[in-house]
């Protein structure tokens, strides 16, 4: 499945974007969120436990698509594909991640913010990019000025999004879906608060979904 297919079919259009500080917390984190409405997650390789997180909540949620982020190394893509993950994201763009993911059929999603940036990555064949750091790159304008030279190239924004400010990311039409950590705060993981974090959940889908339901198709 292509990185806009797969973007385009989720019930609801914010990705956690999760740290996993103690494995032990991978799965009821998982079904806090996932019961509250959230469609997928991105499970970064920012610990060393991440990798066995992704392992551990595909085991449990087999349907739900589970993605490895902070993936910088043709290594950690490997890594990632064999923990089962759904689809990749990488905070930037090199020739090395470009043909590690030529070996696999795993969406891949290049982190480009630049017009330079966004040129390579469709020479390479992608059209479906995470644009990283948002807020400090320009947000959401600098995504709406790139709609102009590049009408088919699609965004997932990840960095500094929260709860404020992403209405200004969904309702933009070249956007798919954004990334965010404002839903698994980590005093709430620390303390184990599932419950609030599923109602963080709740309130985050259905302010996603109304606000995508304004975006002209």
């Amino acid at each position: 499945m292509a990185s806009d297919s797969l973007l385009s079919g989720l019930s609801c259009p914010v990705i956690p974007v999760v740290v996993i500080e103690q494995i032990e917390h991978a799965l009821p984190l998982a079904e806090a969120l996932f019961s509250g409405g959230i469609a997928a997650l991105e499970i970064t390789l920012r610990t060393d436990l991440g990798l066995e997180a992704i392992s551990r909540i595909k085991a449990a949620f087999s349907d739900r698509p589970v993605g490895a982020g902070t993936v910088c190394t043709p290594a950690q893509f490997d890594a990632a594909a064999h923990a089962g993950a759904d689809f990749i994201v990488a905070p930037g763009m090199t020739s090395a991640l470009f043909s590690k993911a030529a070996e696999y059929s795993i969406p891949f999603l290049p982190g480009a913010v630049t017009a330079s940036e966004v040129m390579r990555a469709l020479d390479e064949g992608f059209t479906t990019l995470k644009f990283f750091p948002a807020e400090t790159s320009g947000g959401a304008a600098a995504l709406r000025a790139l709609s102009g030279p590049f009408s088919s190239v699609r965004f997932m924004p990840t960095g500094g999004i929260t709860r404020e400010n992403v209405d200004a990311y969904l309702q933009l039409d070249n956007v798919l879906a954004v990334g965010g950590s404002w839903l698994t705060p980590r005093s709430l993981c620390a303390a184990q608060q599932w419950e609030q974090i599923q109602k963080l959940a709740s309130d985050t889908a259905n302010l996603s979904r109304a606000l995508r339901s304004e975006v002209p198709q």
